[in-house]
């Protein structure tokens, strides 16, 4: 048996996160673990009970959504909101932290950041995590893991049988490559 390792379990974790992301810029999730267990997780979007950018479009001033409150900065503050001690956690992030979120990992005692994707890497929350002896890694998610492009791969196998049918191939044989795929994609429709 092949078991992924902790690194990819938790960075999928922040990819599952982010798909509850309401953000319509970029998706980022985050999940803060200590000594191999989940404490808390977060994704990017609006306060509770404010008006998401996925219904009414993003509130951006200087080229940032000001409505989003980041994943990190979400993970941190379900730890305060729920007593749940952050100093020695580490971080695992879909993406690169920004500035503030960097200094506000770095002011919660987390020691280590994990991150799969770079995104507006800054100079200087690189130098402050470095000054503060906070790890770094790139740690990118296997596909093998969670395919991140399933939907993709399910409108290009649909667009295909749509090609089939149009130039001429019979119904029985759709149907079988139709099932098919939906064995292979359990969300083809």
């Amino acid at each position: 048996m092949n078991r992924i390792s902790w690194d990819q379990y938790f960075m999928a974790q922040s990819h599952l996160l982010a798909l509850r992301s309401t953000c319509t810029r970029l998706t980022v999730g985050a999940t803060v673990v200590r000594d191999k267990r989940i404490i808390a997780g977060g994704y990017n979007g609006s306060i509770a009970g404010d008006t998401h950018c996925s219904e009414d479009g993003c509130y951006v001033v200087d080229n940032h959504c000001i409505r989003t409150i980041h994943a990190e900065m979400n993970a941190l503050l379900q730890c305060a909101k729920f007593g749940v001690p952050t100093s020695g956690a580490e971080i695992y992030v879909t993406h690169f932290p920004c500035l503030q979120c960097c200094k506000s990992i770095i002011q919660s005692g987390i020691k280590a950041v994990y991150y799969a994707q770079d995104y507006k890497n800054h100079p200087y929350a690189i130098e402050l995590f470095a000054k503060a002896s906070v790890k770094v890694e790139k740690v990118e998610l296997n596909e093998m893991v969670l395919d991140l492009n399933q939907r993709e791969k399910n409108d290009f196998v649909g667009s295909l049988l749509e090609e089939l049918k149009a130039n001429g191939v019979n119904d029985d044989k759709l149907r079988s490559l139709h099932d098919q795929a939906a064995k292979i994609f359990t969300t083809f429709e």
